[in-house]
Formats: structure tokens, C-alpha cells, sequence
């Protein structure tokens, strides 16, 4: 049998435990926090003083901070292509409505809050030119992304394992700036949706867990060709207005890394933690070309660490159209 026929009765077999991973991991609609529960309630005559409050607090936050929060709610805005992206997996039947078109929808109706909270505090923050955001979130909507995993469901849950864990990482980090600046409501934002990732991160890495125990050496390569071509982020196509070809997602991530909201020791800190969680080093019964994948994954951290110290980071930071440094002081 093809490896592709044995991935679609694996993503069958778990597909009959989706419920369970729904369950699980996804917290249902009339329970879980939504936007208006964290920005001020237009339905109230202190609207307006809620406005100027979060205003005056937003002030004080440094142009760094608003780069990387602008990156990160485009990020999140850009929930159109990872959708469509994920039920176009093998093993995802959307006309078919199976289970596993069910978790995408419902993972992408908890994901859809997290632009939707970032965005409107940009929008009355005013320290952002909110057009400029605008016009990037519509080019990479439109420019889509491409993370070399095709369709593969192993290479795909990878993906997300890594993903939904560096996206906590940044989110939590912006948390804990926010607060230290003395925006606290901010800083609550941050980590609801902090809260979020993290419980996603441990869905797809349990979908990864399970697959490694029905099929271990075709789970085993699929992690190291990710690992060994990169996770590059989803809003790697990042561009502002006017440009065809643009460096502003590598200016985001200098931003990132300055600020310490996600940095190269990041990323080797989540592939060890993968390993352990997958529990790599110990696995048994591979293939002679598995066996040499694992040896690679177990080395890689500590090369990967190695390379990260040599990393050195340009000192001018890049004036970027979404902030305006009149905006910001």
C-alpha cells in the first residue's frame, strides 16, 4: 500500500476520535471569551472615557512594542488562507462534512477572535496608521503562503505542533510588555489569546502523538523534512503598500527578536520541547531511514542553538508605514 493510501486510513482512524479532540481541546461558543469582553462597550456612556484611558496607557508603549503587536494582528487577520489551507488536507472531506472538516471550522471560529480583539485595539489605540495595516492584511490574504507541507496531514500537523507554540510564545511575551509598560488590559488580551494557542498547540502535537503510535517511521520522516527545510511563519509574504517583493517580515522579526517576543532560542527551544513531547529519542520499531531521522532530530537542537549565538541583529530599526513615529515617542 502507498504511503499516501496508509496516511488517508491513519487521518480515518483518528477521525473517529474527533469528537473527543473537539471536546478536549476546544472550549464551546456560549463558554469562551469573545472581544467585547476585553475592549470598552460602545453601548455605554463611558465609552468615550474607556477610549481615552486606553488611549493615554497606549502611549507610553515603545516603537518596538507596536511593530511587533501590528505583525502579530495581521498574523492573525490572515485566518482566511490557513483555513482554506487546512481543508484542503487529505483526510479533511469538507463537501463530505466529516470530522475532520468539523475541527478545522471550529478551530478557525476560536482563531477568528483573536484578529478581531487585536483589531479593534489598534483601531482605538491610535498610535497605528490603521489604512497601512489594512492594505498588508489584504496583500497577504491575497498572496497566500506557502509552508512546504502540500497536503500531507503528517507534515501539516507538524506544522501547526510548532506553530500554535511559537504564536503562545509571542502572544504571551507581548503580555507580559504590555503589563510591565502598565497596560493591564493589554496585557490581559495578550494572554487570553495566549491561552488559546497553547491549548491548540497541545491538539495538533496529540494528533502528531497519535499517528507516531499507528504509524511511526513515515510520522518520523515527515518531522524532519519540516525540520530541515524550516517552519517559516505564516505571515512570511508579509509587504506595505506599494511594494511587489518585501524584507518587512524579516524587519518584523528584528523587532521580535529586540523586543524578546520571539527569538531565534525560541525556536530551538520548541523543537526540544517537541522531542520531548514526542518522545523521540525513544522511539522504536523504524525503518533504517527513520531511525536516521530521529538521530538527526535529536541533534538538531543543539546545532540549531549554536548557529542562534552567532545571529547578530542590525541596530537601526526599520520605519515602517503601519507606525508612524510622530505616533509613537
Amino acid at each position: 500500500m502507498s504511503a499516501h493510501n496508509i496516511r488517508l486510513e491513519v487521518m480515518q482512524l483518528l477521525e473517529k476520535k474527533v469528537d473527543s479532540f473537539v471536546e478536549q481541546f476546544l472550549i464551546p461558543v456560549e463558554k469562551i471569551w469573545q472581544p467585547t469582553d476585553f475592549l470598552p462597550n460602545s453601548e455605554k456612556e463611558t465609552f468615550f472615557d474607556e477610549v481615552k484611558e486606553l488611549r493615554e496607557i497606549a502611549k507610553d508603549l515603545p516603537y518596538d512594542f507596536w511593530v511587533v503587536m501590528v505583525g502579530d494582528t495581521i498574523t492573525e487577520e490572515a485566518l482566511p488562507t490557513y483555513e482554506s489551507w487546512l481543508m484542503e488536507v487529505e483526510g479533511v472531506d469538507n463537501e463530505g462534512r466529516n470530522g475532520w472538516s468539523k475541527w478545522v471550522r471550529q478551530w478557525t471560529g476560536e482563531e477568528n477572535r483573536h484578529g478581531d480583539l487585536l483589531n479593534k485595539y489598534l483601531y482605538l489605540s491610535g498610535r497605528v496608521n490603521m489604512r497601512e495595516v489594512e492594505v498588508t492584511t489584504q496583500h497577504l490574504i491575497n498572496d497566500g503562503f506557502d509552508i512546504g507541507t502540500g497536503k500531507d496531514p503528517y507534515k501539516n500537523f507538524v506544522y501547526t505542533s510548532f506553530q500554535e507554540l511559537a504564536t503562545y510564545i509571542s502572544h504571551n511575551r507581548v503580555s507580559q510588555i504590555a503589563k510591565k509598560f502598565g497596560d493591564n488590559k493589554l496585557s490581559k488580551m495578550c494572554k487570553m489569546i495566549a491561552g488559546d494557542e497553547m491549548r491548540h498547540h497541545h491538539a495538533y502535537s496529540e494528533f502528531v502523538n497519535q499517528i507516531f503510535k499507528v504509524d511511526p517511521s513515515e510520522m518520523m520522516l515527515a518531522f524532519q523534512y519540516m525540520m530541515k527545510q524550516k517552519i517559516t511563519m505564516p505571515a512570511h509574504f508579509l509587504r506595505e503598500s506599494g511594494e511587489r517583493i518585501s524584507t518587512a517580515f524579516e524587519e518584523f522579526s528584528n523587532s521580535a527578536q529586540k523586543m524578546g517576543v520571539y527569538t531565534a532560542f525560541d525556536y530551538v527551544d520548541i523543537l526540544q520541547k517537541l522531542n520531548e513531547k514526542w518522545e523521540i529519542g525513544k522511539m522504536t520499531n523504524l525503518t533504517a531511514e527513520a531511525e536516521k531521522a530521529r538521530d538527526y532530530l535529536m541533534k538538531l537542537p543543539e546545532r540549531m542553538a549554536k548557529i542562534s549565538e552567532r545571529l547578530v541583529l542590525p541596530e537601526e530599526t526599520k520605519i515602517f508605514k503601519w507606525v508612524e513615529p510622530a505616533l509613537v515617542r
